[in-house]
């Protein structure tokens, strides 16, 4: 029970597993609420399959990369509004109401997209999409931390994530069993209105949040709903201590009417679990996760896979590998503790980076040259290599970074890729021309004899990162801050999130024309490593901590070397 430390071991994931039986209506309630991971991961999934056919269908967004980046990160845009506004509403109407506004809103920006004319609707529709992610990225966590007793909590919580995942991997399969109908993007985006309409259904049959209840004064209908959670034996120590908590926080807001950023940061409490929490909300971005999610497709096409088909095939091994690291975490989080099991995450984040930064390192120097022959063969040069002062240096990656546009058609061996080929006007004519002669065409990476490796670091990267660094920091800020703060602080780190997202994802393939990809990666790597030290020093361990003992625990404990051995309680 909440009113002293709770006994939380390996048996944590077990008994989550049991309330099946024992007390279906706590998985009813997280299951429900979940579904706001399952759009945010649908969302983060679905686009990445998407831009391959919005690419074809719209050319200036295949020509432009900012364009293309504009249209994975104007919902990330949205998200930050959606977020920021979310913290208010999560305190001021409620953890529920504000899931059914990002159902709404989530609603509306799928049908915008699935029948936008033009990027610019698309984008509209990409903000609408954006808002109601951004605002159920921190209500749905929220509220099914403070609907779960305290042993399953971080299991519970750790649910959200696993549907993240899930709507991930839904997404790839989705993208993937689409890819040759008419209208494909279309279809993509516009079926992502479904676990909007089912969640807005299912909220309406759940109670408000128990402990938002009983701060708003509502105390019948909290305990009504605790005695639904509880056992009966622990209900009644439950009451009390949120009870006293309670009391506490009015006491506390005496002094003001309105809760002010000034009157927060005053609390060394909150500082310090706005430390952790906001600096765990970067570097969950900065490490790279969401170019992997937004961009793996690509990402495999620059390792030197020219299908648009196989780079989403092989999308599903990285997107499966997520999902199950989210259930994996649901075991782990409660078996090795929080901090613990995000220090091992980032230990092979950075294994996993360095991989993928020697393999794209090896692709780029060992890129096929262009024949002049063979370049011959077709009517459509590359105006940048008919000018070129020295055209036996061009290999297929001077063609691709040409500023003229242009492509890479393969040789005619298809043992041996890494043979000179052509290089192209990039268009619908130079490619159809290619594909007759039974060549690939290339328009985002070249040929590799170990691209291959590219698939092992990617799988690597997330078999490592999604059961640590992906639950992880959404537990953290879900459980750490004081229960009056709880909303405001929950807000900003879900900003936190969307804007370090919107950061790395709107930058992403401009710094991969700017640096290259191996350097790229090496970037995300040094941030890892940094992100290491941060977790060691900065983050505690709220592994079996009751929430209402939360600001004890942040107001003891000393900054410094830690490596959560054992929660700090």
């Amino acid at each position: 029970m909440e009113g002293a430390v709770a006994e939380v071991d390996k048996s944590a994931f077990v008994e989550c597993l049991a309330l099946s039986k024992k007390n279906p209506y706590i998985l009813q309630l997280a299951f429900t609420a979940g579904i706001g991971g399952l759009l945010f991961g649908y969302d983060t999934g679905v686009i990445s399959g998407a831009l391959l056919y919005i690419r074809d269908d719209f050319k200036e967004v295949e020509r432009k990369t900012w364009l293309q980046e504009a249209i994975v990160s104007t919902a990330i845009a949205g998200a930050i509004i959606g977020a920021s506004g979310g913290g208010w509403m999560n305190d001021r109407f409620g953890r529920k109401i504000t899931i059914l506004y990002a159902d709404g809103l989530f609603f509306a920006g799928s049908v915008i997209m699935a029948i936008a004319p033009n990027p610019t609707i698309l984008i509209v529709g990409r903000v609408f999409v954006g808002l109601g992610v951004g605002m159920a990225s921190m209500a749905s966590p929220l509220y099914i931390s403070e609907a779960s007793p305290t042993k399953v909590r971080g299991a519970l919580v750790s649910l959200n994530s696993f549907l993240i995942t899930g709507g991930q991997f839904l997404s790839y399969i989705i993208n993937l069993g689409l890819s040759r109908l008419p209208g494909t993007w279309r279809w993509m985006l516009g079926i992502a209105a479904v676990p909007a309409v089912v969640q807005l259904a299912l909220m309406f049959s759940l109670p408000e949040s128990p402990r938002w209840l009983y701060r708003k004064g509502r105390k019948e209908e909290s305990i009504a709903i605790l005695k639904k959670i509880y056992p009966p034996e622990e209900v009644e120590a439950e009451i009390k201590v949120l009870s006293e908590s309670t009391e506490k926080e009015i006491k506390e807001a005496e002094f003001s009417n309105n809760i002010t950023i000034v009157q927060m940061m005053k609390t060394k409490a909150v500082r310090r679990g706005l430390y952790a929490g906001m600096g765990l909300a970067i570097f969950q971005q900065f490490v790279g996760i969401n170019t992997v999610m937004y961009y793996s497709p690509a990402i495999i096409q620059l390792a030197g896979f020219a299908s648009n088909q196989t780079a989403l095939l092989l999308s599903l091994i990285t997107s499966g590998l997520n999902a199950f690291g989210s259930i994996l975490s649901m075991y782990l989080i409660e078996k090795s503790g929080r901090k613990k099991l995000a220090l091992i995450s980032l230990t092979g984040v950075v294994g996993s980076l360095i991989l993928l930064t020697v393999v794209f390192h090896q692709t780029a120097i060992t890129s096929p040259l262009i024949s002049p022959t063979e370049t011959a063969n077709f009517n459509s040069t590359c105006p940048g290599y008919s000018k070129a002062i020295d055209p036996a240096k061009w290999d297929c990656m001077t063609c691709l970074k040409d500023e003229s546009n242009c492509g890479f058609c393969a040789s005619t061996d298809r043992v041996n890729k890494l043979k000179p080929g052509a290089c192209l006007i990039q268009d619908d004519a130079s490619k159809e021309r290619c594909a007759s002669q039974h060549r690939d065409w290339y328009t985002q990476g070249c040929p590799s004899k170990i691209g291959w490796l590219a698939i092992v670091g990617l799988a690597v990267y997330i078999i490592f990162f999604s059961p640590g660094m992906g639950t992880v920091p959404w537990v953290i800020n879900s459980e750490i801050y004081p229960l009056r703060y709880r909303g405001i602080c929950g807000g900003i780190a879900s900003t936190t999130v969307w804007v370090s997202n919107l950061i790395v994802s709107q930058s992403f393939l401009s710094v991969i024309e700017l640096l290259g990809t191996a350097w790229t990666f090496l970037a995300f790597g040094v941030i890892s490593c940094m992100a290491i030290v941060f977790v060691i020093i900065f983050v505690p361990e709220t592994k079996g901590v009751p929430m209402e003992e939360m600001e004890k625990l942040l107001e003891e404990r000393k900054l410094g070397f830690d490596l959560g051995n054992k929660p700090s309680s």
